[in-house]
């Protein structure tokens, strides 16, 4: 296998001219609560422009998107199951969909709400499906590897910054997977095997108490949260006006 070098020498370059400065796109949210990267990126030189994004936290390509959790976001994400679609989605319209993972990973020895085994089976699952898991040490190593993937990226590869929207769901299948997967601590994985044991999103729900029984993975904890969500009436969760008001007397009365 050839290597490339020429890709690497903007890298080598003594001089850094203004034109050469990559554009980084970060969703505002991220932006918010990662001041630190942000304040990081533009002291390096990097043009950053904020605005809401649909997926991912950084954009560096029209054909790169970057989502960055730190060790310990990632462990209670996985919790949640939701990572997982975040990612697809994202991979959706970015074919080089990265995940940053900042911080020190050996510390998943050392948690015990989840196996370290579930940790790596999760990384394994995400790079199978073609998903670069990056881990950074820390917001400066985050910091300088998003500066030099974008100017890879832009530089190197003459690609520029674009934001894409996700991607609707283009075929019947892609929105019965959605469906099931929305449901709690389904995701993508479990749904698809859902809907090859039962043919149908209805008649999946129709069997829902044989889950833990039919479907591989899926134990009576997932399919009782299934059942509560299916089977709980819905109540709007919005004070009435009289509550409102009351309510906002008694802060004026707590704060004077």
């Amino acid at each position: 296998m050839t290597l490339n070098t020429e890709t690497l020498v903007p890298f080598f370059g003594e001089k850094k001219q203004k034109s050469e400065e990559p554009m980084i796109i970060i969703d505002s949210r991220e932006a918010s609560s990662a001041s630190k990267i942000l304040k990081g990126l533009n002291e390096k030189g990097a043009v950053v422009k904020t605005q809401l994004l649909d997926k991912g936290d950084y954009v560096i390509s029209d054909q790169c998107a970057v989502e960055r959790k730190t060790v310990n976001d990632f462990v209670y994400t996985l919790t949640k199951r939701y990572l997982f679609e975040q990612l697809f989605l994202l991979k959706d319209v970015y074919p080089k969909a990265l995940l940053i993972l900042e911080g020190y990973l050996p510390i998943i020895y050392k948690y015990s709400s989840i196996q370290p085994q579930a940790v790596w089976g999760a990384m394994f699952n995400l790079a199978k499906n073609g998903i670069a898991i990056v881990n950074t040490g820390s917001y400066k190593e985050t910091i300088d590897f998003l500066y030099t993937a974008a100017k890879q990226e832009q530089i190197v590869e003459k690609r520029s910054p674009v934001v894409h929207a996700s991607k609707k769901h283009e075929t019947l299948t892609d929105a019965q997977i959605y469906f099931i997967a929305s449901l709690p601590s389904i995701g993508r994985e479990k749904a698809i095997a859902i809907l090859d044991t039962y043919q149908t999103p209805v008649n999946a729900l129709m069997n829902v108490e044989q889950w833990s029984k039919t479907v591989n993975g899926l134990g009576p904890v997932i399919t009782n949260k299934v059942k509560e969500v299916l089977s709980t009436p819905y109540k709007e969760t919005k004070q009435a006006p009289q509550e409102n008001k009351e309510s906002k007397q008694s802060t004026q009365e707590n704060k004077s």
